[in-house]
């Protein structure tokens, strides 16, 4: 089989495995009574070529996750970041004081946010060229001594430190709980994630306007994020197909910021 005829089935399959995911995400929130367009889908491209990414940007996917840096700067600079139809890109992965000018620069979205030093450097770095940088705070909603994010005691105390600065939008709240294999064990914690954010929206009203996302569920726990009211499920596996030696979008491991 020639090149092009292989890179043509494998743009098919991408295409195709994209239009299951949509499928299934809207079956299930028609399921748990979401609204139609109340659950967006993040295509996370890690280590994904740049013609993976075209594949499913020619179906109309516009939003990409991205781990490792450089290489998301390479795939910005490919694909574009301020033309019209250009992809929103996601920063998913660990955050390291040395490298947040570039995510600043270029990304439109930071779903691993968990300390006030990383906001801050964020915001400073920002142009106001640009819209405010989206961001999320990541949560450590079980408390695992592997995971980065911020314990559910403290998350009042970085929304404060985060509200007064200029240049960020502060959107909602990102959690990876511990792996499940039950539906009703991993919807637990994506409640409890809900209602953090829901005391939040409380206790700041009309200060924090737009805190309203929540990112969470993966290609294995997907149902459960959108039982619980998940408005980013991440998945890459099920779209790209599998990576060597690697599993579905592993964000943000601890001592990332």
């Amino acid at each position: 089989m020639s090149t092009k005829r292989t890179n043509d089935h494998h743009h098919q399959a991408v295409a195709e495995k994209l239009t299951r995911v949509r499928q299934q995400i809207i079956e299930l929130s028609k399921h748990y009574d979401r609204g139609a367009d109340s659950v967006s889908l993040l295509a996370v491209s890690k280590t994904r070529p740049i013609t993976d990414l075209q594949a499913a940007l020619a179906i109309g996917q516009r939003d990409f996750g991205e781990n490792y840096l450089q290489e998301a700067l390479d795939k910005i600079l490919a694909l574009g970041e301020t033309d019209t139809d250009a992809p929103q890109w996601h920063y998913i992965g660990a955050i390291q004081s040395n490298k947040t000018r570039p995510i600043a620069e270029h990304f439109d979205w930071v779903h691993t946010l968990s300390s006030s030093k990383i906001a801050t450097r964020l915001a400073n770095q920002r142009t106001a060229a640009r819209p405010p940088l989206n961001v999320l705070i990541q949560v450590n909603i079980d408390a695992e001594d592997s995971k980065a994010g911020v314990l559910a005691t403290d998350l009042m105390p970085l929304i404060d430190a985060i509200l007064p600065l200029p240049n960020l939008a502060l959107r909602g709240l990102m959690a990876i709980p511990r792996a499940a294999t039950t539906l009703d064990a991993q919807r637990r914690p994506f409640r409890q994630l809900h209602e953090l954010l829901n005391v939040a929206q409380q206790h700041y009203g009309a200060d924090l306007s737009g805190f309203d996302q929540l990112s969470m569920g993966m290609s294995a726990d997907m149902e459960a994020a959108i039982a619980e009211g998940s408005t980013w499920v991440r998945v890459g596996t099920a779209i790209f197909g599998e990576r060597a030696g690697k599993g579905d979008a592993t964000l943000a491991p601890k001592g990332g910021q």
